[in-house]
């Protein structure tokens, strides 16, 4: 193992050089080629052995990844390659790019400085496309772009240069189009658009790992011609053998992409909102690896014999072995038992890793994916906004009761690694639901517990998670305690739809300074007294203390924020989180005696005036809805419109893209149950297709009372609607 033992030494060598260091992630709409590209960079760098590059999909190290030919996990791996006589260490994620997995993409690119965005050729940019490079955008990531597959412009539709030319600079001009739209209003950020002259743009097939770009074509002196000509002539190795794809990605990534010096001055404030005057902070703008241990986790796996290893960006100081770090949210510390960087997908332990690198590292048993970890106890960084909540549930359940407390476990442990997925555990019923963001992420998700824990599992049907949002203002409602003694009077009315997107990014928490809390809301909308007298927020969900000097209120408001939290998460209509709601707490009675305002008082009166607020402001059911986009045949354009329409949905747009029919509409998730099978069936297996979570819109009226019925009884509660119900 003379050769690896050599790489981790230059790799060792050059983590204390930031300027010789690029943290990249490469990201792509699913099946454009990005594996099979990190495969080949592997390669070029002499990490796996060159033949079988682009088979061996090393990144995909799960059974079910090389199963499904799809990446689930965003995959770490660290490389070195020479470029204009230096050496650099190129840290790459490798991210999913099924929307299924959002949440990891939007982990990676905390991690990174440069995003190298994968465009099939024949495709252009798609839906998801879109959806990484905002991701990227918005983490103060630089993007870079390279079009993949473009030998099957040559050999499948058979283009010459003049008709190969106008479609590659299509997708540029689209992309560009994207990243323009999404930097405007970035001050902080020069013009990012990717460009052909300036080597920003890569063209070349990861299959036959060949690629070009402005730069190496005065290199090697081919052209566009050249090419075509080789590709048809079959001389496909030789083409790899004089402009290999490795040489011009990697070299298009040093020259490029920002080195963490360039890029922490610029990213720290958009990720890190503590105070930019103190000594932690100037530490992680210079990359100071004698500052304070900063490491933001991006990433849990677990490995068999280390347990546990927190992957994550060291963005300050230097970690090493037997330190004792602060982790966010919770208390006390943990110590660090081993650090190490990637290489390929494995784990190399090292004895230290300076700031600017990516470490993998054993012993924080505290840290989930999104927590800060480090030497002081400091303002954490800003959690990761994940673009789409969970829609989707199952229901998991052991098929012996002995490995219930191992499946309990496990699904903890799952959620650890994974925060997009929400589990609900219920030590009554055995029964124990986890929320994700489609069929697909929770399929592998129970497989892989079944898989890898070796426990036989039953999973029910998928059930759609609904919310419930009031759709007026109502007036005063009373709510009293079970002992009388106290009474709650409060207002709900619904909050704007900007206010509610600030709240759902984390723009305006209850982390923040109160003033630039304020500002937040005041900038979506709210009156400045409202956002004066914001106590508290959940959710979606403010409430508002608009009371005047009542006694003991001070010490009873956690409780009745506990009532709140309670009302909220189980609402009256079906026991649904609600949100996007105002509440107006205008006055209280409270016992004077303590032992009267207890728990036992204040949580049911608050959480009956809650509900009955929620009601007398009509509470509707919303249902989740997803964007579907199918790219279709002409012949086949009808059944797949039908497969929208007959599933309570509707079609937006229909045009002509290429050779191929694109239908776009919008449909409920519970009716996209079942659908990748239906459309199939239905278009003989021509279509290829994008769902994309929406977020939520109230249901009609007339399913309303049939569909709260059906989730009361699932959940087995009484079966009549709470009173004052009536107005579906």
């Amino acid at each position: 193992m003379g050769r690896r033992k050599k790489i981790v030494q230059e790799c060792e060598k050059l983590m204390d050089k930031p300027e010789q260091i690029r943290n990249i992630a490469i990201a792509a709409h699913v099946d454009h080629g990005k594996t099979t590209l990190s495969d080949n960079l592997l390669a070029g760098a002499g990490m796996i052995s060159d033949e079988t590059a682009g088979q061996q999909l090393a990144m995909d190290t799960e059974e079910d990844e090389q199963e499904r030919g799809i990446t689930i996990d965003a995959a770490n791996v660290s490389m070195t390659h020479e470029y204009e006589g230096k050496n650099h260490l190129i840290n790459l994620i490798d991210t999913p790019g099924h929307v299924d997995f959002g949440g990891d993409v939007t982990r990676a690119m905390r991690a990174v400085d440069g995003a190298l965005v994968v465009v099939d050729a024949v495709e252009g940019a798609m839906p998801q496309t879109e959806t990484v490079l905002r991701q990227a955008l918005r983490e103060g990531v630089k993007p870079a772009l390279f079009i993949n597959k473009v030998d099957r412009l040559i050999s499948e539709l058979q283009e010459g240069p003049q008709e190969m030319q106008q479609r590659l600079l299509k997708v540029i001009r689209d992309v560009n189009d994207l990243i323009r739209g999404m930097t405007e209003d970035m001050d902080d950020v020069g013009d990012w658009t990717v460009s052909v002259e300036e080597g920003t743009v890569g063209f070349g097939s990861a299959l036959y790992k060949w690629g070009v770009s402005m730069p190496s074509m005065q290199r090697t002196g081919l052209d566009f011609g050249d090419i075509i000509d080789m590709e048809r002539n079959d001389q496909r190795q030789e083409l790899h053998e004089q402009t290999p794809l490795s040489n011009v990605v990697l070299d298009m990534v040093c020259e490029h992409f920002p080195d963490p010096l360039d890029a922490q001055p610029r990213r720290i404030p958009r990720i890190w909102r503590g105070d930019d005057t103190s000594d932690v902070a100037e530490q992680m703008r210079l990359v100071d690896d004698d500052g304070e241990v900063v490491l933001m986790v991006t990433d849990i796996g677990i490995d068999p014999h280390a347990g546990e290893i927190a992957a994550g960006r060291v963005f300050s100081g230097t970690i090493e072995k037997g330190q004792e770090l602060y982790v966010s949210g919770t208390a006390g510390k943990n110590r660090v038992q081993s650090v190490g960087i990637y290489m390929g997908g494995e784990r190399e332990e090292v004895d230290r890793v300076p700031a600017g690198n990516i470490a993998a590292v054993t012993g924080l048993r505290d840290a989930i994916a999104g927590s800060t970890v480090s030497s002081i106890e400091m303002t954490p960084f800003e959690s990761i906004e994940h673009i789409s909540e969970p829609v989707i549930t199952k229901s998991v359940e052991a098929k012996s009761m002995d490995d219930l407390p191992k499946l309990i476990e496990t699904l903890r442990q799952v959620s650890k690694e994974d925060p997009t997925i929400q589990i609900t555990i219920n030590e009554d019923t055995g029964e124990h639901l986890i929320s994700g963001q489609g069929e697909l992420h929770l399929e592998v998700i129970t497989q892989r517990i079944e898989r890898n824990q070796g426990i036989p599992v039953v999973t029910g049907e998928p059930i759609v998670v609904f919310r419930e949002q009031v759709t007026g203002a109502c007036d005063t409602v009373e709510g009293i305690s079970p002992n009388r003694h106290n009474r709650f009077y409060l207002t709900v009315e619904p909050l704007s739809e900007d206010i509610v997107e600030k709240l759902r990014l984390g723009e305006a928490s209850m982390d923040m300074p109160e003033l630039e809390r304020r500002e937040a809301l005041q900038e979506a909308g709210m009156d400045k007294d409202t956002s004066q007298n914001v106590e508290h927020i959940h959710g979606t969900n403010i409430l508002i203390d608009d009371t005047k000097g009542i006694q003991h209120l001070n010490e009873t408001m956690e409780l009745v924020i506990e009532g709140l939290e309670e009302a909220l998460d189980d609402g009256p209509l079906a026991a649904e989180p609600v949100q996007g709601t105002l509440i107006r707490l205008n006055d209280a009675r409270l016992h004077e005696d303590a032992i009267h305002r207890g728990p036992a008082q204040v949580i049911p009166a608050v959480r009956e005036a809650v509900h009955r607020g929620l009601i007398a402001a009509r509470v509707k059911l919303l249902e989740p809805i997803q964007n579907v986009r199918i790219d279709v045949p002409n012949e086949h354009m009808g059944a797949a419109s039908g497969e929208i329409q007959g599933r309570r949905g509707r079609v937006d747009d229909m045009y002509q893209e290429g050779d191929l029919m694109v239908v776009e509409g919008i449909a409920p998730v519970d009716e996209m149950i079942g659908f990748s099978s239906d459309i199939r069936s239905a278009t003989e297996g021509r279509a290829s297709w994008n769902t994309e979570n929406a977020g939520f819109q109230v249901m009609a009226d007339n399913l309303q009372p049939e569909t709260i019925m059906a989730i009361r009884e699932r959940k087995g509660m009484k079966t009549e609607l709470p009173e004052g119900v009536d107005y579906f």
